[in-house]
């Protein structure tokens, strides 16, 4: 069987940092290298064993099996539990690992290299712990909370009104004859359903999505940015923004002069597009943050980076996420000028994720499109290839299950726009759902219609709850021993720096654990609060980090914030 560490070792990317010990950056390299490795042997070697050890589960920790797999990998049996990922599998797999016709060996690498870190064996054990709630296990908590992902609903929050009206309308016609339906609804719903093939959102839509739809997407962007005009021939409706990214990536998946193709992303940065990457076997080319400037991005750091990136890859496309996920800063308007500048200097494609435009808090703070800034700059940055994203999922819809985003793509050469449109056939259209939830993001009531009021309420008291819990997670992390938190500017998440004492890096590491994920599983197994440890999007070699969200309603927030500081507290004082 061709061994793990060998499909590791080829799949590895080194990322360039000459501002950041090389020592610690191999160092920290290594150890996610392993990570990986240990999480598949223990899938591997809990798969051959599955019978035994799904008929004796309250023995593991001492059947021989359990006790084998501990000393292989040095870490206890409470931490190898959560990375398992046979519960997903049928009881088909009690058949021999022999008898199947795909292995580890002989699937596709990629599929063993990627990670995603938001949905990672924290959220799996969080899941289990809910089970474990519910069965009556006792525990230091009542209940789990998931602020690792931002995913508004699930958090509490309520959607909009006139979002849900015009989605009733349009899945269930019948509905336009009711009185119960304000008429400025009624009207859109009929809009987009005249452009449905057979008036049903039932039908297929053409690929790039409904054209009344891309339309009014295109009418939006020309408000946002002052006037200056979009092209609806430009956009695509896309199921969230990551098919849109996707679709991107997959694109420029493409060898040039015998160099493979690698994507420039910021460190830290979102999963997404670590995941991507590694799936498609493109090369990731990391440009570090500036924390300590609040996140911010210079251009000589994105210079390092490409020109060192260069020795290995080809390096084809920069990824900017403004504002930042996970790190919550907003670019300014000379951060962005600057980037535009690199971006056409080394000629690379910008990918401009751009879905938490809606979410900016801080009052010093403006959300300044990649487009606008580019046109304003004139030529020859006016002709810059650029691709722009937005979603459905975050801002104040925060509609995730529903699936709707779209991009704008600029510039591109007609030939190879013309195969990105024949590559986005291949999955017929998005859905139907999703692109209703668009038309309801691009073009809401307005002034004088008679769901303008209600509208206005329910989407600046979400705004507005969002910036209070901002302002809440960040003044009651900022005063926890060894965190050193920047100010939460916009989008939906904080990222505090933690320093980890060396005795509790011990432990971690003989548990087999990075010592910002021994943090998180004693936060969750302590409190009851999921987190992603930093390690999942990247941070400078030395530093630890988690991610939380802000999306917990208010009252279970404070909750949350308190159960936080007591954890920390006998944590340092258990480990200090």
């Amino acid at each position: 069987m061709l061994k793990i560490r060998e499909i590791m070792s080829r799949m590895l990317i080194k990322p360039a940092a000459a501002t950041v010990s090389a020592a610690l950056q191999q160092q920290q390299q290594r150890q996610q290298q392993q990570y990986v490795i240990r999480r598949w042997k223990s899938f591997l070697q809990n798969n051959s064993n599955n019978g035994s050890r799904r008929a004796a589960k309250a023995a593991t920790s001492t059947s021989a099996a359990a006790a084998a797999t501990q000393q292989r990998h040095g870490k206890s049996d409470n931490f190898i539990q959560p990375l398992e990922v046979r519960r997903s599998f049928s009881t088909s797999q009690k058949m021999p690992s022999s008898s199947k016709s795909l292995k580890l060996d002989n699937i596709n690498p990629n599929f063993i290299a990627m990670e995603y870190a938001v949905r990672g064996p924290l959220v799996i054990r969080a899941g289990e712990i809910e089970k474990e709630l519910e069965k009556g296990a006792k525990k230091p908590f009542d209940q789990v909370i998931r602020a690792n992902i931002g995913d508004c609903h699930a958090m509490g929050q309520q959607p909009l009104t006139f979002l849900r009206q015009l989605m009733a309308l349009t899945f269930e016609s019948r509905l336009l004859d009711s009185p119960d339906y304000p008429e400025d609804v009624k009207k859109r719903a009929c809009a987009i359903l005249d452009g449905c093939q057979g008036q049903s959102v039932g039908s297929y839509t053409d690929s790039a999505g409904l054209e009344v739809v891309r339309r009014q997407v295109a009418k939006y962007i020309e408000k946002r940015d002052g006037g200056i005009a979009s092209d609806w021939q430009n956009i695509y409706l896309t199921g969230g923004a990551s098919p849109g990214i996707k679709s991107i990536l997959a694109m420029i998946n493409s060898e040039v002069d015998g160099m493979a193709p690698g994507v420039m992303v910021p460190i830290p940065q979102y999963p997404l597009y670590s995941a991507t990457i590694s799936e498609y076997g493109m090369a990731k080319v990391d440009y570090y943050l500036e924390e300590e400037t609040g996140w911010s991005l210079g251009r000589k750091e994105l210079q390092r980076s490409f020109d060192e990136a260069k020795k290995t890859c080809n390096p084809r496309a920069l990824v900017v996420i403004n504002p930042g996920n996970p790190t919550g800063q907003v670019l300014t308007r000379e951060n962005i000028e600057e980037i535009i500048k690199f971006a056409h200097d080394n000629k690379v494609l910008l990918l401009a994720d751009e879905v938490y435009q809606d979410n900016v808090y801080d009052k010093d703070s403006k959300f300044w499109s990649f487009k606008k800034v580019a046109y304003e700059m004139g030529e020859p940055y006016r002709s810059l290839e650029l691709c722009s994203f937005l979603s459905t999922s975050k801002g104040f819809l925060g509609e995730c299950g529903i699936r709707g985003g779209y991009m704008e793509v600029l510039n591109l050469d007609p030939q190879v726009k013309a195969m990105l449109t024949k590559s986005i056939t291949a999955a017929l259209c998005s859905t139907t759902a999703g692109q209703v939830a668009v038309s309801a993001l691009v073009n809401p009531p307005q002034p004088g219609e008679p769901s303008y009021e209600l509208f206005k309420q329910e989407r600046d008291g979400i705004l507005a709850a969002l910036k209070e819990r901002a302002e809440l997670v960040h003044k009651t992390l900022s005063s926890f021993e060894g965190y050193k938190v920047n100010p939460v500017q916009g989008a939906m998440y904080v990222f505090p720096q933690i320093e980890i004492p060396p005795k509790a890096v011990e432990a971690a590491k003989a548990k087999g654990m990075a010592p910002d994920v021994f943090y998180a599983f004693e936060l969750l197994e302590t409190s009851g609060i999921c987190i992603v440890p930093g390690s999942g999007f990247g941070q400078k070699p030395g530093t630890w980090h988690f991610r939380s969200t802000i999306l917990p309603q208010t009252d279970k927030l404070k909750l949350m914030m308190e159960k936080f500081r007591v954890f920390h507290a006998d944590f340092m004082k258990k480990y200090k």
